[in-house]
């Protein structure tokens, strides 16, 4: 049957869903979304339908998928996440992964001088391990490897250390009024974090605090003085969707101010959230961390006690 080309739809979650399901089960990415969350993505107000997505169809499923949202921040650059090369395992080598990176050069760049004109942009395509034939089709076409993101797990089996929270900090559960302060000291620590960009209100709500994921008895800040100086913030994920009940604790930000840091306060926030993941029923705690981070983060989760299981590598191309 013929391959049918064109733009997502609102009403394309399911199939969505079942199309990353396919190709989880053969990459191992370690990314389960269920299908509120697929719709949660289609109603991003900065991915464009109609210009930024394309996907190839047959027999009324998707077998490759592109993307390009734009950000609403730029600063200092505009980046550009894009998924390009998305192909069912039926159906790769066939040249439908080159056709959506093709497709995302041409496309992105428009949507970005719509969005931020004058401002430089930067394109990053993720490659998971083992991918060798996306890695390849991202340097043929310009793109160059420029950070290893590592995927790290504890399993919550395993003690967990008491918390040693340091003098004058105290540790509270997020609430909707505290809200505001965790994204400014999200902001504030990942300033000169690589690849980052600031969170406005908007996106904040829309990726990190406001979406389903959002594990709220999961996610902490630490405060001093009245005032926040770290923050924790979890996403509830399926661990492995052929084990029943099996759910995994995402730690999606781990931040502290930098006159905070090397006091012990992401520690105490990260061993703090362990014995609650514990304590609500989840079997492992994961997280991400660049593997160039030199803020110490990499020593601080080994000692905690998570172990690198995957690793991402980030291709950028500038223009």
């Amino acid at each position: 049957m013929d391959v049918k080309w064109g733009p997502l739809t609102t009403d394309d979650a399911p199939a969505w869903a079942e199309f990353a399901a396919a190709v989880e089960a053969v990459d191992r990415t370690g990314s389960h979304a269920t299908v509120e969350q697929m719709a949660e993505r289609l109603a991003n107000p900065l991915l464009n339908l109609p210009e930024g997505t394309l996907a190839a169809r047959q027999d009324g499923r998707i077998v490759a998928l592109g993307l390009a949202p734009v950000r609403e921040a730029a600063d200092p650059v505009h980046v550009m996440d894009l998924w390009g090369g998305g192909v069912h395992p039926d159906h790769r080598r066939r040249g439908y992964g080159r056709r959506i990176i093709d497709w995302s050069l041409r496309t992105a760049p428009a949507l970005h001088e719509r969005r931020h004109p004058g401002r430089p942009l930067h394109l990053h395509l993720h490659v998971h391990d083992g991918n060798h034939d996306l890695a390849k089709l991202a340097e043929e076409a310009g793109f160059a490897p420029a950070r290893v993101f590592q995927s790290r797990r504890r399993e919550l089996a395993v003690p967990i250390p008491p918390p040693r929270v340091p003098e004058g900090v105290a540790i509270v559960t997020w609430a909707p009024e505290l809200d505001e302060q965790a994204r400014k000291v999200r902001n504030a620590a990942f300033r000169d974090h690589w690849g980052s960009t600031p969170h406005t209100p908007e996106s904040w709500k829309r990726l990190i605090t406001g979406t389903t994921a959002f594990h709220l008895e999961g996610s902490f800040l630490a405060t001093a003085g009245g005032n926040a100086v770290g923050c924790l913030l979890t996403h509830r994920r399926e661990a492995d969707p052929t084990a029943i009940g099996a759910h995994e604790a995402w730690i999606q930000i781990v931040a502290t101010v930098e006159e905070w840091r090397g006091r012990g306060v992401a520690s105490a926030l990260i061993t703090h959230a362990l014995t609650a993941f514990k304590a609500q029923g989840y079997g492992t705690a994961g997280l991400s961390v660049d593997a160039a981070n030199g803020t110490g983060a990499i020593a601080i989760y080994e000692r905690a006690g998570f172990a690198a299981v995957k690793s991402v590598t980030t291709y950028v191309r500038a223009f």
